[in-house]
C-alpha cells in the first residue's frame, strides 16, 4: 500500500504576479491544485514546510495529502519552479488523484548489493547506472515510492534491463508494451581495458620517423638538381 504524507495548505484568495510576489515575501509558496471533477483551486503553503519536504525523495513520487482545514485531497506533485540561485521554491502544481484510475509516475530506483556482486568485486570493472528512475503505471493504492534493483548476481559483461526488474503487485512499466526494442538497459557491467603505453625504444623510433620524413623530402629536390647538371 502506498505511503502518504500530509502537507497543510491554505486557500489563496488573490491570483496574479503581484499577489504571488507578496506571498513569497511573506515566506509562503503559491500553488495550484487541478484535475478530477473539481475546478482548479489556488492555494498557498508555508515555504519552510515545502522546502523541508522537497529535500526528501518521497516528495516527488509519493501520493501527498493536502490538508485544507481538515479537508484532505490526495495529489501528486506535477511541477515545481525554483529560484535560479536562491534556496527558494517559487510555485507548485499538484494534480488530484482518482483512487480508481491508473496513474503514470516516475519513481526512483534503489540499487542493492552491487558491492557483493561478481562484477562489483572484480577490479577494473565499471558498473554503470544508465537509469536512476523509471516511469510506471498503477492504481494509486499500489504506488511504490521507489523500486529496488538487486544487483547481487550481476556478472562482468552482464546487464539489467527494464524487463528484469521485480515490480510490486499491480505495477507495470508502460514502455514495455511497445516491444523488446523499448526494453532499455538499466545497469551494465563492462570491463575497462587500459591502453598499454609504448616501450621507450618504440616511442623513440616512432618520434624519429616523422622527423626523418621532411629530411627525405628535402633531399629529393637536391638529387633532382644534380641529375639536371649531368
Amino acid at each position: 500500500m502506498a505511503i502518504t504524507h500530509e502537507i497543510k495548505v491554505e486557500r489563496r484568495e488573490h491570483d496574479g504576479r503581484g499577489a504571488s510576489r507578496r506571498l513569497r515575501n511573506a515566506d509562503k509558496v503559491p500553488a495550484i491544485v487541478y484535475g478530477g471533477e473539481l475546478a482548479p483551486v489556488s492555494i498557498q503553503i508555508e515555504h519552510n514546510d515545502v522546502w523541508l519536504a522537497s529535500q526528501r525523495e518521497w516528495f516527488y513520487s509519493a501520493i501527498l495529502d493536502l490538508s485544507l482545514n481538515g479537508d484532505v485531497q490526495k495529489v501528486l506533485l506535477r511541477d515545481m519552479q525554483r529560484h535560479p540561485f536562491k534556496q527558494q521554491i517559487l510555485h507548485l502544481d499538484f494534480q488530484r488523484v482518482d483512487e480508481n484510475k491508473a496513474i503514470r509516475v516516475r519513481v526512483p530506483l534503489h540499487f542493492l548489493n552491487q558491492e557483493k556482486s561478481p562484477a562489483g568485486k572484480k577490479a577494473g570493472v565499471l558498473v554503470s547506472h544508465a537509469l536512476n528512475e523509471i516511469e510506471i503505471s498503477c492504481l494509486p493504492k499500489h504506488l511504490p515510492e521507489y523500486i529496488d534493483v538487486d544487483l547481487g548476481s550481476l556478472e562482468v559483461g552482464g546487464s539489467v534491463h527494464l524487463s528484469d526488474l521485480k515490480l510490486p503487485e499491480g505495477v507495470e512499466i508502460p514502455e514495455l508494451r511497445f516491444g523488446k526494442e523499448h526494453d532499455a538497459a538499466v545497469v551494465t557491467a563492462a570491463e575497462v581495458k587500459e591502453e598499454v603505453e609504448a616501450a621507450p625504444a618504440e616511442a623513440a623510433a616512432g618520434a624519429a620517423a616523422p622527423a626523418a620524413a621532411p629530411a627525405a623530402a628535402a633531399a629529393k629536390p637536391a638529387a633532382a638538381k644534380k641529375d639536371e647538371k649531368k
